[in-house]
């Protein structure tokens, strides 16, 4: 069995972390239901505010700067 590159191992991982991300989004636009929660506008703004900002960290990682790890509550 050969040896799995660093590509390989990456593109392996990365793929199935970044669907791991794509389906949580789309569990969280299942939120987005009025009938079945309710949710001000600031909460929204909140909630897509961590996202962008955490999204623009690990952006700024693959540039090879350093982030801190944040976690996300509405309160």
């Amino acid at each position: 069995m050969a040896k799995e590159t660093k590509h390989e191992r990456f593109v392996r991982i990365a793929e199935g972390r970044t669907n791991r991300i794509l389906n949580d989004l789309r569990l969280l636009g299942n939120c987005s239901s009025r009938s079945n929660y309710e949710y001000s506008d600031e909460d929204v703004k909140k909630i897509f505010t961590a996202i962008e900002k955490e999204l623009k960290v690990v952006k700024a990682r693959y540039r090879g700067a350093e982030g801190k790890d944040e976690r996300f509550t509405l309160e």
